[in-house]
């Protein structure tokens, strides 16, 4: 779930079921929007990030 999102800086947090968050950057976003709301239930990949962090890639939104 989308649980942040600074549509300014493009910059967000995800949660996962286990309850990990994960950083993204708006280019993450699978459909390339660019933009994307708190609360959306999504699946993501985990990959590296650039800062030595995993970080949430691939941002898709569900259906609940």
């Amino acid at each position: 779930m989308v649980t942040a999102f600074d549509v300014e800086r493009g910059l967000g947090e995800v949660t996962g079921s286990d309850g990990t968050t994960f950083s993204f950057h708006c280019v993450a976003i699978a459909d390339g929007s660019r933009t994307i709301d708190v609360g959306v239930a999504v699946t993501f990949d985990v990959v590296p990030g650039r800062l030595g962090l995993d970080e949430a890639d691939q941002l898709v939104p569900t259906s609940r």
